[in-house]
Order: C-alpha cells, then sequence, then structure tokens
C-alpha cells in the first residue's frame, strides 16, 4: 500500500555529504509504516559549509528530528541548544531531537557500534582493540568501547588532522574516567600499527577510507599485518565487502562491516524521536 502523506505527517531526515547511499530512509520508513506512524524520513545533501543554514531552515519548518553523518557531525555540535552526556564527550552529534525549536544533540553511534560487534557474535569486552579514525564515529566508538569495557585501545589517527587536539583531550579524559588503557599513535605509524594488530583481537576502521565511490583504496597498508586470529570491522556498509574486508577475509579473519551499526544506531535515534522501539526484527528480515 502506498503511505499517504498528509498535513499532518512529521519528517525527519538524514544530513550530510554524500547521502544518496545511504539506507537509513528505507530502515526508518519501514518502521514508520510497521508501527502505522504518520512520519516520512528523507536524504538531504549537505556539506559542512552549509550546515547552519539548513538546519535553521529545517527548523524553521518545524522538522521533528534528524540524523547527521559525515562530514556534519563535530561543527552540528555548535548548531544545538544542548547536548547530551554523551555527545558532550564526544564531541560530535549524529541524532538530533526538535523539541518545539529547541534542538537536543545525541550521539548513538558507539551504542550502535558495541551492539554490532554483539550481533556479528564477538566479545570486545576485556580485549584489545585499534581503531582507526579520529572523526565523529570514530570518537564515539572509542568511547562507547572504553565504558563498556575493552581493555586496551590503540587509536591511530593523522597528527596532522584539524581533530587533533580535541583527540589529545579525548584520550586524557578516557585516561582519567575509565579503567581503558588508551594510547593515541600517527596514522601512519605502520611500525606501530604492526605491533598493535598483533595483539588486538579486533581491528576497526571508522574512517571513510574504502567508502563508495572510492572503493578501491584500505586504511591498511600491507596485508601482511593481518592474521588469523585478528576479528576485522568496517563501519562502512557500501559496499558492503570494502577492499579492507576483501583484504582481511583472504588472509583468514573474521569480518563484518557497519550494517548492523547503522541499525542499532537507528534504533536508539528511533526511540528518540518516536519514544517508541523500533522493530527491529522486522527491519532485520527484510532489508539486511
Amino acid at each position: 500500500m502506498r503511505k499517504i502523506i498528509d498535513g499532518h505527517t512529521g519528517l525527519m531526515a538524514l544530513l550530510g555529504s554524500p547521502v544518496a547511499h545511504s539506507i537509513s530512509p528505507m530502515m526508518h520508513n519501514m518502521a514508520f509504516e510497521e508501527l502505522g506512524l504518520n512520519n516520512i524520513y528523507v536524504c538531504f545533501d549537505v556539506k559542512e559549509q552549509e550546515l547552519e543554514t539548513a538546519v535553521a531552515g529545517l527548523k524553521a519548518a518545524g522538522i521533528c528530528g534528524f540524523n547527521v553523518t559525515m562530514p556534519d557531525k563535530n561543527k552540528m555540535t555548535e548548531l544545538v541548544d544542548e547536548l547530551s552526556p554523551a555527545a558532550r564527550l564526544i564531541g560530535a552529534v549524529n541524532t538530533v531531537v526538535n523539541r518545539e525549536g529547541y534542538l537536543i544533540g545525541h550521539n548513538t553511534d558507539g551504542v550502535g557500534y558495541m551492539r554490532s560487534v554483539q550481533d556479528a557474535g564477538y566479545d570486545a569486552i576485556g580485549q584489545e582493540m585499534t581503531l582507526m579514525g579520529a572523526g565523529g564515529a570514530a570518537t564515539a566508538i572509542c568511547v562507547q568501547a572504553a565504558l563498556d569495557g575493552v581493555k586496551k585501545l590503540n587509536l591511530f589517527a593523522r597528527s596532522t588532522s584539524r581533530f587533533h587536539e580535541r583527540t589529545v583531550k579525548l584520550v586524557e579524559n578516557i585516561r582519567k574516567t575509565t579503567k581503558c588503557q588508551i594510547t593515541l599513535y600517527d596514522q601512519q605509524d605502520t611500525g606501530a600499527l604492526r605491533t598493535c594488530l598483533a595483539e588486538s583481537a579486533i581491528l576497526v576502521n571508522a574512517t571513510s577510507v574504502g567508502m563508495a565511490p572510492k572503493i578501491d583504496a584500505s586504511i591498511i597498508p600491507d596485508v601482511s599485518m593481518f592474521r588469523p586470529e585478528l576479528i576485522v570491522s568496517d563501519i562502512i556498509y557500501n559496499p558492503k565487502e570494502t577492499k579492507l574486508l576483501r583484504q582481511a577475509r583472504e588472509a583468514g579473519c573474521r569480518t563484518f562491516n557497519g550494517m548492523y551499526m547503522l541499525l542499532y544506531q537507528g534504533e536508539e535515534a528511533f526511540r528518540l524521536w518516536t519514544g517508541q522501539d523500533m522493530p527491529v526484527a522486522v527491519i532485520k528480515e527484510k532489508l539486511f
């Protein structure tokens, strides 16, 4: 049955660039239909320099809420009226709730990733993790992993990144507030990367390297760094198997992509917007 859009239809959206590849509209619209909610979810291609204007327009139009993806997650922290404790610590927003013109920024990425690890059948708690990246998603995963009980975290990020100072502060805060042993390395330090991967239980690519349309790139420069005992994950889900995951699989590693991270971060965003639980089992059966 075709969805009827009327004067009471609530609008949710995804802001970022690029967004045409996203399956978030299918996921959320399927959930709305399943629960009989009069809402619709769409995508807007919004670059960082356009974000403030776009948010002002959506706020004025009375949008119910929206998701934020690359490259807008960090900038979004400056445009909301209130940050959740997680979003404040992470320094990035991926979900915004509009309460009658008052914007509240949340971050559900870290919870989504850690739930996806469990869904894939693995246990990162008490283990050593190597994480690549310093953007919004990487920071969220880093914080949640430390809070959940990952024993040791090796964070690799570009020292030339505009986020470097923020990343240094994040590492200091994690050391002060959790029991996680965290070390920050330069992403170009291949010697340290090789050493860390030799000891880690899981590798996480939380960068955009390998995402469509640039599918021929991999964050790991040398496939000899892989070993069969290593679990390799990528938060990218388009393509479903990135070059990194293909290299890791061919080296005998167990792998999983970002599909279920997307599902579970979306589940939490759905709850924040609607006050209802997303029908995850149905979404997994029909879409994943």
